[in-house]
């Protein structure tokens, strides 16, 4: 096996555009299309903290439960897909202020109650950057 070792990969016949091929061997993925554009490790505890993070410029602490990112580097509209995940909780995405350069996650309780904080609450974004 060999070992290509670069910092940079460009496409041939758009810059922006890497088809890999797949599992299988019989279809190609394109690899941007694929790749996380914002992701967050969140403590929602007590004041929110992100113990690590990509892409991600700011965060605000709303209160119990709530807490919004701010992007470093925009999507190109709203229509990115986010995907989130908490510890013993259900995790809401606000998704009436899901921007192209912000997210509002909201934790509810388990029996879907009350708004509570959470450790960890994580989440991906995917989509195009602008």
């Amino acid at each position: 096996m060999a070992t290509l070792k670069t910092n940079t990969l460009t496409g041939t016949s758009t810059a922006g555009s890497i088809a890999v091929t797949a599992e299988g061997n019989s279809t190609t993925t394109n690899l941007q299309q694929g790749l996380a554009k914002l992701w967050a490790n969140v403590d929602g505890t007590g004041t929110s903290a992100i113990d690590d993070s990509f892409n991600v410029g700011s965060h605000t602490d709303i209160g119990t439960g709530e807490f919004s990112v701010t992007t470093t580097n925009a999507f190109n509209s709203s229509d990115h897909s986010a995907h989130v995940s908490g510890n013993s909780s259900h995790v809401f995405l606000n998704n009436t202020s899901l921007t192209a350069t912000n997210i509002r996650l909201a934790v509810v309780a388990s029996d879907g109650s009350t708004l509570q904080d959470c450790d960890p609450v994580t989440f991906t974004s995917h989509g195009d950057l602008a």
